[in-house]
């Protein structure tokens, strides 16, 4: 039955591969053939993944999040093999990472020359942001006919955050709602950059980015290559707009504005941004000829960072350590739960710090009745271990992976960020993997960790680790 959820996964898979072929067509590229062939590889894995039926359609938890682990790894693996049998990118190992970085719009790259790769190949590479930035799954909960049981286990294990819920009483439904408004904003902001004389290929590609918090470009210096204020804002606001919780645009939809400014989480993540925006600033406005030219540059480079998405206006390593610092802490907490973005999520920050506060209250106060409230309603027990093991195994992965990555020997800036950044899907980092820099100069080993990390933050650490319990994969 796993196999068989995978395989209509695959199918989704050939179809979006005909995109790529398109642009490709429309560009007279000769690698419009290896869409074609990968299609067809995908298409054919479908049908056997596919050819058993299974004796019973009942999805738990388990199986949830193993179909969501197994998805994501196998569209990685056939996304990247346009790149390998192409031969733009060499290797296959610089092959997956780059898939993987895009599924997972996590916008890290291994390429020293992105402007020398064909328009096809630079389609898919920002196309595979899009997909996964509201996840594959949910796209397939959206197109295909699956039972209330199935699908709700399977969106728990892929959505961000730490809770999901139903927006209406029909999984479908719900998964139609959040794919509509996420296509809208995305249309959205490709006609605003076009308007604003981006061509039409730059703003879908960008856009792209933009709605999956990936961060991948078509331009050397990103978003910096085109030297426009105008740019810088629109996608800026928009990486903003893309970190908010999805289930909050619904509520604009319905008319319910009251219940969008009550929400918690909302006025954090703005209020993080504002400051972070203000004390960074502050802080590099000797750099700038005008204060205009500061607050775009710092609330460009937040916005980036907070979202995950990863793009950059300017190469933000001259900045100060302390402009740094706070990019870096914004990196580890991320946008809201809900949303396209990685790292921890605000509503954990948000527990986690309460949770802290009443740990103090009542060492203060041993009597007092520990009560974390959040959204308006107390945390049930439950709720709050669940962030706090969640912190836990992230620091786990966190800390492992360093471990593993400095057997490169890279400095450790470079060896902490890299990591950091791909466990938060975030992209850039600092040192050799700041804005100016890449990933190419890791060893396969490394870069097979990096893989993992990525995966790990999209899907919220226990998908993957899940793989490594012997006990998943016994029948009963």
């Amino acid at each position: 039955m796993v196999a068989r959820t995978v395989g209509l996964i695959m199918r989704i898979e050939a179809a979006l591969l005909l995109l790529p072929t398109v642009v490709g067509a429309l560009y007279g590229e000769h690698e419009t053939l290896y869409f074609i062939l990968t299609a067809a590889l995908s298409l054919g894995l479908s049908f056997l993944f596919t050819f058993k039926k299974p004796r019973t359609n009942v999805i738990y938890a388990r199986e949830g999040l193993i179909i969501v682990s197994l998805s994501w790894i196998a569209l990685s693996v056939v996304g990247a093999l346009p790149f390998y049998l192409s031969g733009e990118i060499h290797g296959f190992v610089n092959c997956l990472f780059e898939t993987i970085s895009g599924f997972t719009t996590t916008g890290s790259t291994i390429l020293t020359d992105i402007e020398g790769l064909s328009r096809g190949m630079l389609f898919w590479r920002s196309f595979t942001h899009w997909i996964g930035g509201m996840g594959v799954l949910v796209f397939a909960l959206a197109l295909l006919p699956m039972a209330e049981g199935r699908s709700m286990h399977i969106l728990r294990a892929e959505a961000p955050g730490p809770s999901v819920g139903k927006l209406v009483p029909k999984m479908r439904s719900t998964a139609v709602i959040l794919y509509s408004v996420y296509l809208a904003l995305t249309l959205l902001e490709i006609v605003i950059l076009r308007l604003g004389g981006m061509s039409l290929y730059d703003s879908v590609v960008h856009s792209f980015g933009t709605a999956g918090t990936g961060g991948f470009s078509v331009r050397n210096a990103s978003i910096g290559a085109y030297q426009s204020p105008f740019f810088e804002w629109v996608i800026g606001i928009f990486m903003l707009l893309f970190g908010v919780n999805f289930n909050l645009f619904y509520l604009i939809l319905l008319g319910k504005l009251k219940s969008v400014f009550k929400s918690q989480e909302l006025r954090w993540y703005l209020a993080i941004v504002a400051l972070s925006t203000l004390a960074i600033a502050g802080n590099i406005s000797h750099l700038f000829s005008s204060a205009g030219d500061t607050l775009r540059a710092a609330f460009f480079q937040v916005s980036s960072i907070i979202t995950t998405t990863g793009f950059s206006s300017l190469n933000y390593e001259v900045w100060p350590s302390f402009s740094k610092t706070v990019l870096l802490l914004l990196t580890v907490i991320g946008a809201c739960a809900g949303s396209t973005g990685g790292g921890l999520k605000i509503s954990r920050f948000i527990i986690l710090v309460k949770s802290i506060v009443q740990e103090i209250r009542g060492m203060i106060h041993p009597r007092v009745v520990k009560n974390i409230k959040f959204e308006g309603r107390t945390v049930d027990k439950e709720t709050a271990d669940s962030v706090s093991v969640y912190f836990s195994a992230y620091m786990f992965v966190l800390l492992g992976s360093m471990l593993l990555v400095a057997l490169n020997g890279f400095d450790t800036t470079t060896t902490a960020t890299s990591v950091l950044t791909c466990l938060g899907n975030v992209g850039p980092g600092l040192g050799l993997v700041g804005p100016a820099g890449n990933f190419a100069g890791f060893s396969v080993f490394s870069k097979l960790v990096f893989c993992f990390d990525m995966l790990a933050g999209r899907l919220e650490i226990f998908p993957m680790l899940i793989l490594f319990t012997p006990g998943v994969w016994k029948r009963k």
